[in-house]
C-alpha cells in the first residue's frame, strides 16, 4: 500500500511538472464585415473562423468573435487581456475595416459612424497601438496579423469635417514598429490597400497565413517569407504583405517532433514548443459546431481550415443543399474522388498530357464559371484563368498551382452544375449546339449524379454519337 501511495505521489508530481512546463497560448481572433454605416465586407467573418480553427489546432485558447460592435469588441479585448497576461505566446488577428488617421491606426467595429477626426480619437474606433500594449504587453512572444489594409470608408467625411488642413487621412494602414519579442504583419505595405478576395472564400493574406504559419517544423519568420511569396504570386504582384519583427529567438507554432530546434542547441527566450496530440478531436468538434448551419460562410470556414478534412464531402453536400433553392447554380463534389487528387501536384507538363483542345479548354472555363469561379470563356488559359484555377484548387483542397493534371480534370468534370456547360467534344464538333435546349444540356450532369441512365445516354448519344462516351466513363 505504501508503495502504491508513493507511485501515485510520483505520478502527480510528474503531471504537475508537465503542466507547469506547458506553454500558455492565447489568441484574439475577430472578423468584422457586416458594417452598418459603410460598405460591407463579406469575407472577414469567414477569415476569422478559419484562423480560429487553425490556432486551436496548435494549442491556442481562442477568444473569437465576428461582426462585433464597439462594446462587444471591448468586452472581447478585456477577456483577451486577462488571459494573455504572462502568456508564452499571444496572437492578435483582425480582419475587417481599419483606418489610419494622423499616423495612428484604428480598427472599426461594425457600428462605427465616424464623421470627424474627433470621433476617431474619442472612441468610435479602436486604437491598435494602445490595444496591443494593454492586452498583450507582458506576453513573452507577441504575434500580430492585421488583414485590415482596405480603403478608408470614412476618409471623405473626416477630411470634409476637419477644422484644420493638417489632418492626415490615408488609404490602408500606417507603418507600425514592433517592440521586443513582437512580430507585426500587415496584409500589404503601409498606405496601400489589400484585396478582400472572392466572396465566400478567404482573403489572399489570410489564406496564406493559414497555409503557412502552422506548418510542422517551420519557424514563424520563415513562414512569413512563404506568406509574402504566396500572396505576391496569387495577386500577380498586386499585393505584397509587409511586416516588422523584433523577435528574440526562434518561434514555432507547430514544432515537428522530428525536428527539435537546432539539434537540441540552446534556444532563446520566446521559443515555442509544438502542441502535442491529435487534431482529430478538434476537427470533430469544429464540424459538430457547423454541420447543421444554414450559413454558407460557416461551412466554407470549415473547408478552409480542413481542406482535406474527414467531413469535406458532407460539408460540400450541405453547401449544395443550401444553395439549391434561390441559387442558379449548385455544386456537389463526388465523395469518391481519388485521394491522390489532393496530393499530386499539377504542372504545365501534366496539363499537356491531358491533351485538351480549344473546345475542352472552353468547357473547363465554363465549368469554373458555373461553380462560382468566374472566368472568361476563350478556349485559352490566360493568366486570369490560371488565377481562377488556383482559387478553385484551393477551395477544393487540391495543390494550388493553376495547372491541371488528369485527376483534377476528372474531378472538375464530376462536379455538378445546375446549368451544365456544353461538353468539349460538342464545342469542337458542333458549335451550333451552344443553343441546345436545357434538357439536352443537363442530361450528362444528371447521368453522373445518378450513376447511370440508359434513356438519358441514348438521348445524348443520338445527338453527339460516340463522342460522349468518354464523359459517361467519368
Amino acid at each position: 500500500m505504501r508503495t502504491l501511495t508513493l507511485l501515485a505521489s510520483l505520478m502527480c508530481m510528474v503531471l504537475s511538472i508537465s503542466a507547469a512546463k506547458a506553454d500558455r497560448r492565447v489568441a484574439f481572433v475577430v472578423g468584422n464585415g457586416s458594417y452598418k454605416n459603410v460598405a460591407q465586407l463579406p469575407n472577414p467573418p469567414i477569415d476569422a473562423k478559419a484562423m480560429a480553427a487553425t490556432l486551436r489546432n496548435v494549442g491556442f485558447e481562442v477568444i473569437e468573435g465576428s461582426n462585433l460592435t464597439r462594446d462587444q469588441m471591448t468586452e472581447k479585448l478585456l477577456d483577451f487581456g486577462r488571459k494573455a497576461q504572462g502568456s508564452d505566446v499571444a496572437v492578435f488577428y483582425y480582419a475587417g475595416h481599419g483606418i489610419a488617421v494622423s499616423g495612428s491606426n484604428y480598427l472599426l467595429p461594425v457600428d462605427a459612424d465616424i464623421k470627424s477626426e474627433m470621433d476617431v480619437k474619442l472612441g468610435a474606433a479602436i486604437n491598435i497601438d494602445l490595444t496591443l500594449e494593454q492586452t498583450m504587453g507582458d506576453a513573452k512572444v507577441k504575434l500580430v496579423f492585421l488583414d485590415a489594409c482596405r480603403d478608408n470608408p470614412f476618409a471623405a467625411k473626416i477630411k470634409s469635417n476637419s477644422a484644420t488642413r493638417s489632418v492626415n487621412v490615408q488609404s490602408g494602414l500606417a507603418e507600425m514598429k514592433s517592440g521586443e519579442g513582437t512580430l507585426i504583419a500587415f496584409a500589404t505595405g503601409p498606405g496601400q490597400t489589400a484585396l478582400d478576395g472572392q466572396e465566400g472564400n478567404n482573403s489572399p493574406f489570410t489564406r496564406a497565413l493559414i497555409d503557412n504559419i502552422t506548418k510542422p517544423g517551420v519557424e514563424i519568420q520563415q513562414a512569413m517569407t512563404s506568406v509574402r511569396a504566396q500572396v505576391n504570386e496569387e495577386t500577380h504582384k498586386g499585393q505584397l504583405p509587409w511586416g516588422h519583427t523584433n523577435l528574440i529567438g526562434a518561434v514555432y507554432l507547430n514544432q515537428a517532433p522530428t525536428t527539435q530546434v537546432a539539434n537540441a542547441a540552446p534556444t532563446a527566450a520566446g521559443t515555442v514548443p509544438a502542441a502535442s496530440g491529435s487534431n482529430d478531436g478538434v476537427e470533430l468538434e469544429y464540424w459538430r459546431s457547423v454541420k447543421e448551419s444554414n450559413k454558407p460562410e460557416e461551412l466554407n470556414a470549415y473547408l478552409s481550415a480542413y481542406p482535406n478534412g474527414q467531413f469535406k464531402a458532407l460539408a460540400l453536400a450541405r453547401l449544395a443543399a443550401i444553395k439549391s433553392g434561390p441559387s442558379t447554380t449548385t455544386r456537389n463534389l463526388n465523395s469518391g474522388i481519388d485521394p491522390a487528387t489532393f496530393t499530386d501536384d499539377a504542372s504545365q507538363l501534366t496539363e499537356d498530357q491531358i491533351g485538351l483542345d480549344k473546345g475542352q479548354r472552353r468547357d473547363v472555363q465554363r465549368r469554373l464559371t458555373g461553380l462560382g469561379f468566374d472566368t472568361k470563356v476563350t478556349g485559352a488559359f490566360s493568366d486570369e484563368t490560371r488565377s481562377v484555377l488556383k482559387r478553385w484548387q484551393a477551395a477544393r483542397g487540391y495543390p494550388s498551382t493553376g495547372y491541371l493534371n488528369k485527376l483534377q480534370h476528372k474531378a472538375l468534370l464530376s462536379e455538378i452544375v445546375a446549368a451544365a456547360p456544353a461538353t468539349a467534344s460538342d464545342e469542337s464538333q458542333k458549335p451550333a449546339r451552344r443553343a441546345a435546349p436545357a434538357q439536352a444540356q443537363s442530361a450528362p450532369a444528371q447521368h453522373r449524379n445518378s450513376g447511370g441512365n440508359d434513356a438519358g445516354a441514348a438521348f445524348v448519344g443520338g445527338v453527339v454519337g460516340g463522342m460522349m462516351g468518354g464523359m459517361f466513363r467519368r
